[in-house]
């Protein structure tokens, strides 16, 4: 068979036209589905941002619920409740919202604010600059180094600034994790400040945070949560119902699909055409070789290894082209949202099989269905 396989390599690589062609199409349609998943991971990667910058185990939240930024403040008494149940190891308040600030130029920056408890600091993020027993100081703000660090002027430690006419001054700057989906920067404080600075109902928490003692102990917690009539998820659980949210709650999920639809479905026709064609153009190849002894079964296995082949090559060039791609957005373009995975990957490897399968297919039904005599007649 390696003699097959070598004659197969030569015809293909012999028509130079046709074989680039062939790559170009696998190679664009792989380029396409990984840039539009990675993009959709990368998004929703954005949107559970809190999640994993804060760390919580479980978060107590309303059942309305979706995504961390609709919070729905909850009375005192769900704090009182989280911490009163056996096997929690403490219960912490989380403010989550939204303020304006104000700049030097007079301009108006909007930012998220997370007010952490002020006993513990739970949830804190890492700092870069500063110390975090400054945030009990009078009027003081963590602002978090991130891509969008610059909308605030890129402030230093000790620059004052208003927010919601209320003096503050940044004591520290901070890393986290993730940075946020829709490009807000993100200052942090004390749970206390945060609802007397930020105009809010008359319920101020937007999330309890809960530490059990034992793994074992997170479905008793949830059972006496709901019992009192609100949700309480596991960080795992949180960041699947706001993905849920984001796939098929917000349109997204369905353009992301659609688009790597129609990428897989250029690639095939693309493919497709260009490998019948190949096929018509070598028939009396084929029909030579069955003439002279070769069988069925290594026609195919020859067309069935010049579509893989073709298909594999395609899809490193694919990978290859979309990972410089990326590599490229992200240092020119901080906010440039795209993670690959292996699932993404493994997908796009799992599509360009397909395409193969069905070109393969389409040559086959072709070389089989040739008679020598008709090739030698002609």
């Amino acid at each position: 068979m390696k003699g097959i396989f070598r004659i197969a390599l030569k015809l293909l690589m012999n028509d130079k036209s046709k074989f680039t062609a062939l790559l170009v199409g696998i190679t664009f349609a792989v380029f396409l589905m990984v840039m539009m998943m990675s993009m959709f991971t990368g998004i929703l990667a954005k949107s559970c941002a809190p999640v994993y910058n804060i760390g919580a185990r479980i978060w107590v939240m309303d059942p309305a619920v979706n995504n961390t930024i609709s919070s729905i403040p909850m009375p005192d008494y769900v704090l009182s409740t989280a911490r009163s149940i056996e096997g929690v190891k403490y219960a912490v308040p989380l403010y989550y919202g939204g303020a304006q600030v104000k700049l030097k130029d007079g301009t108006y920056q909007s930012v998220t604010v997370i007010g952490l408890d002020d006993s513990t600091l739970f949830g804190r993020p890492e700092l870069v600059e500063g110390r975090i027993e400054d945030i009990f100081a009078e009027n003081a703000f963590l602002v978090v180094k991130d891509a969008e660090y610059a909308k605030l002027e890129s402030p230093k430690v000790g620059t004052e600034f208003e927010i919601n006419d209320n003096r503050g001054t940044i004591v520290g700057l901070a890393r986290v994790a993730s940075s946020g989906l829709f490009g807000v920067p993100t200052l942090y404080t004390t749970f206390n400040r945060a609802i007397t600075y930020i105009p809010s109902s008359r319920f101020t928490t937007s999330y309890v945070l809960i530490e059990p003692k034992r793994e074992s102990d997170i479905p008793r917690i949830q059972r006496e949560i709901a019992k009192i009539g609100y949700d309480a998820l596991t960080s795992e659980q949180f960041v699947r119902k706001i993905s849920d949210f984001y796939t098929f709650k917000t349109g997204m999920g369905m353009n992301i699909m659609l688009m790597t639809a129609i990428s897989f479905i250029v690639g095939l026709s693309i493919s497709g055409q260009t490998f019948y064609t190949f096929i018509l153009e070598n028939i009396d190849k084929f029909g030579a070789m069955k003439a002279i002894g070769a069988k069925g079964r290594e026609l195919v296995s020859m067309i069935l290894f010049q579509s893989f082949f073709t298909s594999l090559v395609g899809y490193g060039l694919g990978v290859g082209a979309a990972s410089t791609f990326m590599t490229l957005a992200k240092l020119r373009l901080p906010e440039y949202a795209a993670q690959t995975t292996f699932a993404i990957l493994g997908f796009a490897l799992l599509m360009v099989v397909v395409i193969a399968g069905i070109s393969s297919y389409i040559g086959v039904r072709k070389v089989l269905q040739i008679q020598p005599f008709d090739i030698f007649r002609g």
